[in-house]
């Protein structure tokens, strides 16, 4: 295979979609060639938004070393040599009602999306995202030092026109953000190892956790990744971001009552019911029951908001993102799944372990938050088996005609668009 640089492939393509209809862009593949490693390339979508550097490349870094092993496996699609029944597993035959994603979300002059997993509706539909004010990464400092000074949150309308920002200075690593039926803002704070509450100009109305202390007290988190506010106003807490795979760090559920008087916790780490592993997700139905992305479990917790288990769900892959709309439609995004017995590219990763989800592929699954019925799926356009730890959509919501949000950790927010 002929050798090309990466740039001239790259402007290439973009040449190509310049005259191509929307339908069409997802066609527009290329392979590039550095060294022995042999990158499948995405579509290259320039319509809008402000994707990160990393948002195209599925992951795969802008060079590599090369050497036996350092070449990616490439299959036809739907030909890759594992399978798992659609009862065992998530399905992924099933049909997409959804146009291409395409980058979405004005940003200021200069500024590109960093790593995100959190993108929400408000209840005037408006869209909220938080990032990691521009950086790469997950946890750790992605918004303090150097990047103090970077504003992590973000309101659009549908178009994508940007409204405010704000967050400057306020938080260590965000995480997600979730908008409650009065408009405030709940944002989990995984690096600062806390949770706020907001109103839509900033101001801080309620905090919890103590900043940079982690630990398992009652008046602790340690990386929180998630809120959710109960009908009554009630609040639950997803604490644990850390510790995937192992039987270290917190896993459970906090609730607090409105006023942020702690009321009861439950969960610990564990494969069994109401055990967690990196819990990465929370949303209520109309029901008033408790979903939880129990990720590195691969499923999906059902609970009473007493934490009575009610079931449990495998259906819908692993659960990076999460969101229940007024019709109890469930959308869920899976950025993680891997086939551990190819582990491209991921050295560090073990052949099961983090991230392993056989047969599962990667993107979000649509179905009835009543019966656990999964009827579409937006498939993640990077080739299966993946070769990054993540890819597509982190976090997921819709706007109010039913157009789907994807934010995602290689830096970019995406707009499905039905059919």
């Amino acid at each position: 295979m002929q050798k090309v640089p990466a740039k001239e492939v790259a402007m290439s393509c973009a040449s190509r979609l310049k005259s191509e209809s929307l339908q069409s862009r997802v066609a527009a593949l290329a392979v590039v060639v550095i060294g022995t490693l042999v990158i499948p390339a995405v579509r290259l979508n320039a319509d809008g938004g402000s994707p990160g550097p990393l948002a195209q490349s599925c992951g795969v870094p802008p060079a590599a070393s090369t050497g036996a092993g350092s070449r990616l496996p490439q299959f036809p699609h739907g030909q890759y040599p594992v399978r798992l029944p659609p009862m065992l597993g998530a399905p992924n035959d099933l049909p997409n009602p959804y146009l291409p994603g395409v980058s979405w979300g004005q940003l200021p002059e200069g500024r590109k999306w960093g790593s995100t997993a959190s993108v929400s509706t408000g209840p005037d539909g408006t869209i909220w995202v938080v990032d990691r004010c521009g950086n790469s990464g997950a946890g750790g400092t992605t918004c303090a030092g150097a990047s103090a000074n970077i504003n992590p949150i973000f309101q659009f309308d549908t178009s994508g026109k940007l409204l405010k920002s704000f967050g400057a200075g306020m938080f260590v690593s965000p995480h997600k953000l979730s908008v409650d039926k009065e408009g405030n803002l709940w944002l989990a704070d995984n690096g600062g190892h806390q949770v706020f509450k907001l109103n839509q100009d900033g101001k801080v109305l309620l905090t919890l956790g103590r900043k940079g202390v982690a630990g398992s007290g009652l008046d602790q988190f340690d990386a929180p990744t998630d809120v959710a506010i109960a009908p009554d106003g009630d609040i639950f807490v997803g604490d644990g971001h850390n510790g995937g795979g192992t039987a270290t760090d917190n896993a459970r559920i906090m609730k607090f009552d409105k006023d942020g008087k702690f009321i009861k916790t439950w969960g610990k780490k564990g494969m069994g019911p109401g055990e967690f592993d990196v819990i990465h997700t929370l949303a209520f139905d109309s029901q008033g029951r408790l979903f939880v992305g129990d990720r590195q479990n691969n499923r999906i917790q059902i609970f009473d908001q007493n934490g009575r288990f009610i079931a449990q769900w495998f259906q819908f892959g692993r659960p990076s993102g999460m969101f229940i709309d007024k019709n109890d439609v469930i959308y869920v995004a899976d950025s993680e799944s891997r086939d551990g017995r190819t582990n491209t590219g991921q050295f560090a990763l073990a052949q099961t372990g983090y991230g392993y989800n056989l047969g599962a592929q990667r993107g979000i699954r649509i179905g009835s938050a009543n019966d656990g019925l999964v009827k579409y799926f937006i498939p993640d356009p990077c080739p299966y088996p993946y070769p990054s730890g993540s890819s597509m959509a982190e976090g997921v919501t819709t706007d109010f005609q039913g157009n789907v949000y994807g934010a995602d950790f290689l830096g970019d927010v995406r707009k499905f668009v039905r059919k």
